[in-house]
């Protein structure tokens, strides 16, 4: 009483006592000993020194023996379901595995006994929960099951000692070979590994079974090297009948391609070479996921034989995530994760090769044993163009999208825009789209904008990594002809933001883009008005030009300037860059602020502005440029301002261009500095200035000066007045030789360059004829004007001639040569 009961546990036959004893006797001794050593160092488990097979072949050949003996021995009674065997016939496969991989060796006739053996167990327990406490549980298993578990532990020892001699013959065979020549080219690391393998990782572990396929691979290239011994099936055979487990089928087609690979090296002739690099292809398209892609594709491309070296890391890929989780966003992340490193390290292999035509080999170079990365020839460039080209259009015929993402921007990245643009796959634009942050939906319809319709586009800042996406998304629609897209993506690029200062355009990037957005609106066949607004855009663009350099070299106002005022000239300088600003912005927070006179007149101009009746702001900006030019280089440079500027706005609405103010704000101006000395000023340097601002029209002049000489309040000094008349003798000089000119016959068209319109001969004669009145005229009325001026005669004869002599030419037709 009191005692607790212990469970009931399967006592197996005396069999299969005596089979464990036996297995154990002979597999203990090597169970745990390091089957290399590193002869001739004192340290066993060091690998320095010569690396051998701790046993020798003979010792290693009576061992493998006895245990195929006996491995032998159960595998006839399991065939001829003798003893136990025969008792669990028709309860499914009942082996077992002691391998690492249990559940890849176990089928699933594996999992459906065990559920046969258990299941009734379980069902059994939980019926009994309900009855009686003081009720005895019967025993959890009937003789069946039991007979069935006892077999299914002698599976798993048979399955022990096939594994080991399989062990066992693998290493008689590395030992014939000479194992330290076999492992000469492994590195530190795997060599300590190798010389500390134990027996039992060798038979039971992951690290065993890599160690055994580098070993195997290294006796396959003794075999298939240069200096080979024979052939792939001269070893495989005896691998294959020998080790199954260590030497696959996929191995063994893998060795097959490798030779077909060495073969083509030394093959001179490019026909049969091709055939058998083929053959190469077809052997490893069979076992993709079992190849080391990596240096088997460098061989492939010593061969220049492409093909493999797309389609091969795209079968692995696809055989290293066949339900495709590297696309499922809706599985765990961290799976996901994985699923694309595992096939962007297959990618690689790829790009690797685009990088090695390109000239840009990676640090780590995989080179192929036969052919080494200095023995390759160098390829000219039209070659390497040939190449590149083939491994782009072989990779978009992949249906893998994520693969096309890799490539598209390792393209990129290589410099390598114009292949991408001519042999991208369909994809290609969204890609781009994507990756420059554009919604898709935005930029389709970007080609159904009406004609009235304004320009909108997103103000969220783009990067200079976006704006390369963008840039080249621009160049494929340009290429598709595809021109209201191309405009509206250069336009982006144009106005785009950025928040920070280091990776912004500058305004010359800036202004390239909009020329480019003008052309491609232009090319269209229906622009819908977008031409004139991106006119308007590089008018704005323009004037931040315009203030930018004089902002950043300096050209400001003093204003007594200190440190505080550097820093916010500095601050507006890099503003400017940003993004682009509003006309109102450029005008009211640089241009004013800064006295950028000059542009100031541009952006009224510009925005045909009309906010008071007598033009009283543009005029005063006038007065402002004009004092700003003649304080940094007198008269000379004041009327240089002019021409330019003057030149730009005529003919314009006129008052934009108030003549008048002018020609009185620069005489005023003349006849101060002549009488101080200051500067010496020529009577015909304003009166030209005025002409070339007006194109060479003589009567907007002429009006402008003959308003201000008949209001005597705005001229009341005699000399002021002397002045005017001398400027308006050249311009009626200037008009009359004009006249003179179309009278001689040299031409017809210089009527049409006063009048604007084109005459006949017959016509011009008449219209010259009232020309010249106008001028006669006008020469007789000032001729009296210069009378009247209460100035002594020696200063007012020479202008007086010159009124008369400029009469009487015009009506003596033959007098004009004086001119």
């Amino acid at each position: 009483m009191g005692q607790v009961v212990q469970e009931a546990e399967p006592v197996f036959s005396g069999a299969h006592e005596g089979l464990c004893l036996c297995t154990s006797r002979l597999l203990f001794p090597l169970w745990e000993l390091p089957v290399f050593v590193a002869r001739g160092t004192s340290d066993v488990t060091s690998e320095s020194g010569v690396v051998t097979c701790r046993l020798s072949v003979g010792a290693l050949q009576v061992i493998e023996n006895k245990i195929r003996s006996l491995e032998k021995f159960l595998r006839s009674r399991r065939n001829q379901r003798r003893g136990l065997y025969g008792c669990v016939a028709g309860l499914g496969d009942v082996t077992g595995s002691i391998l690492y991989g249990t559940g890849s060796d176990l089928g699933n006739g594996d999992r459906s006994m065990v559920r046969n053996l258990f299941g009734a167990y379980s069902r059994n327990v939980e019926s009994s929960a309900g009855a009686t406490s003081n009720k005895r549980q019967r025993l959890p298993y009937s003789p069946a099951e039991l007979a069935a578990m006892e077999v299914r532990a002698m599976e798993c020892i048979r399955q022990l000692l096939l594994r080991s001699g399989e062990a066992l013959f693998l290493l008689q065979l590395l030992s014939q070979h000479h194992v330290a020549r076999l492992v000469q080219g492994f590195d530190a690391n795997l060599l300590q590994a190798l010389v500390q393998l134990t027996f039992h990782q060798l038979v039971c572990s992951e690290e065993g079974d890599r160690i055994a396929t580098m070993l195997i691979s290294a006796l396959m290239e003794y075999y298939t090297g240069p200096d080979g011994r024979g052939t792939v099936d001269d070893i495989s055979g005896r691998l294959r009948e020998g080790c199954p487990s260590y030497f696959k089928e996929s191995d063994y087609k893998f060795f097959l391609a490798v030779e077909c690979l060495e073969r083509a090296a030394v093959t001179s002739d490019l026909v049969e070479k091709e055939n058998i690099a083929r053959e190469a292809f077809n052997f490893l398209s069979k076992v993709p996921e079992s190849a080391d892609l990596r240096t088997v594709c460098k061989r492939f491309e010593d061969l220049r034989f492409y093909e493999a070296v797309v389609r091969l890391p795209l079968q692995k890929a696809q055989a290293l995530d066949p339900a495709g989780d590297a696309f499922n966003d809706q599985i765990d992340e961290a799976i996901r994760e994985h699923a694309i490193a595992q096939r962007e390290k297959c990618y690689e292999i790829i790009t690797s090769a685009l990088r090695s035509l390109r000239g840009e080999s990676l640090q780590m170079e995989f080179g192929s044993p036969v052919r080494p990365a200095a023995m390759r020839p160098v390829l000219d460039q039209a070659s390497r163009k040939k190449y590149i080209c083939q491994i782009v259009q072989l990779s978009v015929q992949s249906s893998d999208r994520l693969f096309h993402e890799y490539l598209y921007r390792t393209m990129i990245d290589l410099g390598l825009e114009n292949e991408l643009l001519e042999y991208g796959g369909p994809d290609l634009v969204p890609f781009l789209q994507n990756a420059g942050r554009e919604p898709l939906q935005e930029v389709r319809a970007v080609s159904a904008i009406s004609t009235t319709s304004s320009i909108s586009h997103s103000k969220a800042p783009i990067t200079s990594n976006q704006a390369k996406y963008f840039d080249l998304l621009a160049r494929y629609y340009v290429l598709k002809r595809q021109h209201m897209l191309a405009a509206h993506i250069l336009l982006r690029l144009a106005e785009r933001r950025s928040t920070d200062a280091r990776d912004v355009p500058s305004l010359e990037q800036r202004r390239q883009y909009l020329s480019n957005a003008v052309l491609q609106a232009k090319n269209a066949s229906d622009n819908g008005g977008l031409v004139e607004e991106l006119e308007a855009i590089a008018s704005r663009l323009e004037s931040s030009s315009s203030m930018s350099e004089p902002i950043q070299n300096g050209s400001v106002p003093d204003n007594n300037a200190n440190v505080e005022f550097v820093k916010v000239v500095q601050e507006k300088a890099k503003e400017l860059s940003l993004d682009l600003k509003s006309i109102t912005q450029l005008y009211n927070e640089y241009a004013v602020p800064f006295e950028l006179w000059e542009v100031c007149l541009e952006m009224l101009y510009f925005a045909n502005y009309s906010g008071d009746a007598d033009s009283s702001i543009i005029r005063e900006t006038w007065a402002r440029l004009i004092d700003q030019a003649l304080s940094s280089g007198g008269i000379a440079e004041a009327c240089s301002v002019l021409k330019r500027v003057g030149s730009h706005m005529y003919p314009g609405d006129g008052a934009v261009l108030p003549l008048d103010t002018l020609c009185l704000h620069l005489e005023k101006a003349a006849l101060e500095r002549l009488e101080s000395g200051v500067e010496s000023v020529g009577d015909e340097d304003v009166a030209r200035a005025l002409l070339a601002a007006c194109k060479g029209a003589t009567e907007p002049v002429l009006n402008a000066y003959d308003q201000l000489l008949s209001n005597g309040a705005i001229l009341p000094s005699p000399n002021l007045r002397l002045r005017l008349l001398r400027s308006v003798l050249v311009v009626l000089r200037e008009w009359a030789m004009s006249v003179f000119a179309q009278r001689m016959g040299t031409t017809t068209s210089g009527a049409s360059l006063i009048l604007g319109g084109t005459f006949s001969q017959e016509q011009t004669t008449v219209i010259n004829q009232g020309i010249r009145d106008k001028i006669t005229s006008a020469a007789n009325r000032y001729m009296t004007e210069v009378r009247r001026l209460p100035l002594p005669q020696s200063k007012t004869e020479a202008v007086y001639r010159g009124f008369r002599e400029l009469e009487e030419s015009l009506i003596s037709p033959f007098s004009y040569d004086r001119f």
